[in-house]
């Protein structure tokens, strides 16, 4: 009887107190003074919006040793250079929204620019928020699209490079687009 309690009152007990209780560590970091002057040059090489000539401009510098990066010491590519000319005032992508304000049509479409082969854009109705978001997909081979909600024709304008290098300007290594009912609708019902 006096060894239960016993083992009783000190399970009770290891649940409370642990046995091994955990002590408080600090550790110091040493740092060297020339690795920190190294980084604080290369902090102070970041390239503005109007100095990005080549690809390899857009590298961030990284962050010094110890410190936590920010977006602008890590970022690479085009998340770079959107974050730059934001810096700037600068929209590098044209988030505005799409024109609402007026329904388009096939003599007056909305425009909607792109700087690659293909893009998407919803369709909220006009005014803005008449129906859910129809998402409408064009293409350099098809660059209008038209709403099948609120009828409203949206016609993608290429804004990139004419010639992409490789030799195949429309054509992704044999991917045909796949038929829509578009493809069976007669000229003269355009």
């Amino acid at each position: 009887m006096f060894l239960q309690r016993s083992a009783a009152t000190v399970a009770r007990r290891a649940a409370v107190y642990p046995v091994i209780r955990r002590s408080f560590v600090a550790s110091a970091i040493r740092r060297d003074v020339k690795n920190v002057e190294h980084h604080a040059s290369i902090s102070q090489k970041v390239k503005t919006f109007e100095e990005i000539r080549t690809e390899d401009d857009l590298l961030g510098p990284g962050a010094a040793p110890g410190s936590v990066p920010t977006d602008l010491d890590q970022s690479t590519g085009l998340e770079r250079l959107e974050i730059l000319g934001k810096m700037q005032g600068v929209d590098i992508f044209d988030m505005r929204p799409l024109d609402s304000s007026r329904k388009g049509t096939l003599d007056n479409p909305i425009l909607v620019k792109s700087a690659g082969d293909e893009q998407y854009a919803g369709c909220t109705g006009s005014p803005a928020d008449s129906h859910t978001v129809t998402w409408l997909g064009m293409s350099r081979e098809r660059p209008i699209e038209r709403c099948p909600e609120c009828g409203s024709v949206y016609k993608m304008e290429y804004v990139g490079p004419q010639d992409d290098g490789h030799g195949h300007h429309d054509h992704h290594h044999g991917h045909e687009e796949p038929k829509t009912f578009a493809d069976f609708v007669k000229p003269q019902y355009y």
